[in-house]
């Protein structure tokens, strides 16, 4: 009997050290999960995406970002105007552009691998994305570079806009509309100019 008793102060010292660790994680898990419950419907399924991808490369900047492989055949000239072209297409304001590749080679004397950077803009859902919330600002204006991997090939890269989008408190409807439609222009120059269809 008191062998019994001591195998259920030790179960109760257990679950009560136990329930000393494991509450606050749990009380946290709960914050989380309130949170969660007024986001987008869709924040789940693009942060477990953007999990998936971590977990993957171990790379969080990998994880955030879309990349297209380009074809062997297109040269970066040919990717550079076709760039121009889908997004002229597209109606989506060209604001500048970085030969990144350039300005390494004239700082450093060595031929660099290939690196630009081509920066798109909608002025006018830029100033709605920053009415509705400043921090907006680090994501503009919108980015697709180009870059040259270390075996020479040429890859598209640019920001994954969905959690921008979906990631949390759902967006106004007009807003969500609009940047759905940018979401669209960017992710078809990248789909396009990696196949050379301008």
């Amino acid at each position: 009997m008191q062998s019994i008793r001591n195998i259920l102060a030790i179960i109760g010292l257990l679950t009560i050290v136990a329930a000393v660790m494991v509450g606050p994680q749990l009380a946290s898990l709960y914050k989380y999960k309130q949170a969660f419950d007024d986001f987008d419907p869709k924040a789940k399924e693009v942060y477990l995406e953007i999990a998936d991808k971590l977990v993957e490369t171990g790379s969080p900047v990998a994880a955030t970002v879309w990349k297209w492989e380009v074809n062997d055949d297109i040269t970066f000239e040919d990717l550079d105007e076709t760039i121009k072209s889908v997004a002229a297409e597209n109606n989506i304001k060209d604001v500048g552009a970085l030969p990144l590749s350039d300005q390494i080679s004239a700082m450093t004397g060595k031929t660099y691998r290939k690196v630009k950077i081509y920066l798109y803009c909608n002025p006018l859902t830029a100033a709605k994305m920053l009415d509705f919330d400043d921090a907006y600002a680090a994501y503009l204006p919108c980015r697709v570079t180009v870059v040259e991997d270390k075996k020479g090939k040429l890859w598209l890269y640019t920001l994954n806009m969905d959690p921008m989008i979906y990631g949390g408190k759902v967006l106004p409807l007009e807003l969500r509309k609009e940047a759905l439609g940018i979401k669209d222009k960017i992710r078809a120059i990248g789909k396009r100019a990696a196949v050379g269809d301008f």
